[in-house]
């Protein structure tokens, strides 16, 4: 039988203490902010990380994207739930909106950036394993929304030399009812 996982409060809102299934809600979930990269609701925590799939309730307002370009070996999906963005993939720009699903297969190239005239709002899927690679490759089309390494690397710390923000812990005022 499954325990129930512990729940505590963190400076970012609740996270899962110990292993096991749990309910929280995202309103009481753990979330950050950067001034560079939007807002984030990762579900799981520090003491508990999930080891096959990854959740992250994205928040971008217009001209911030979601990371770097990039790829991954393992498998990604996206549903944007409400406002518009751009997804960036493969060297190609798309206008999303509400409910527009987006599957990446591993290797895909991909980025997003918020879009419209007010915050988009993305729920991100990711599959994952322990020897998990990722690579940023440089691009034009990124590097026009300030969403490109400043060369290719397979090093998180030069794809990000110009863009690190700095995550701090908020209580957002979402999601909306």
């Amino acid at each position: 039988m499954v325990q129930e996982a512990r729940l505590e409060r963190t400076e970012y809102g609740l996270a899962p203490a110990t292993e096991g299934w749990f309910a929280v809600n995202v309103r009481d979930a753990a979330w950050m902010t950067d001034d560079v990269f939007g807002d984030a609701c990762v579900i799981e925590g520090d003491a508990v990380a999930f080891p096959q799939v990854g959740y992250t309730l994205a928040v971008l307002r217009p001209g911030q994207p979601n990371g770097m370009y990039h790829r991954e070996d393992d498998q990604e999906d996206f549903l944007v739930l409400s406002g518009e963005c751009l997804l960036l993939v493969e060297g190609e720009e798309r206008r999303l909106r509400a409910w527009d699903f987006v599957h990446c297969p591993a290797g895909t190239d991909h980025v997003f950036v918020g879009a419209g005239d007010g915050p988009c709002w993305i729920l991100m899927v990711g599959a994952r394993r322990a020897d998990e690679a990722i690579h940023y490759p440089t691009n034009p089309t990124a590097a026009r929304h300030r969403a490109s390494a400043p060369e290719p690397t397979d090093d998180p710390t030069v794809a990000y030399a110009d863009r690190e923000g700095s995550w701090e812990p908020t209580r957002p005022p979402w999601p909306p009812t």
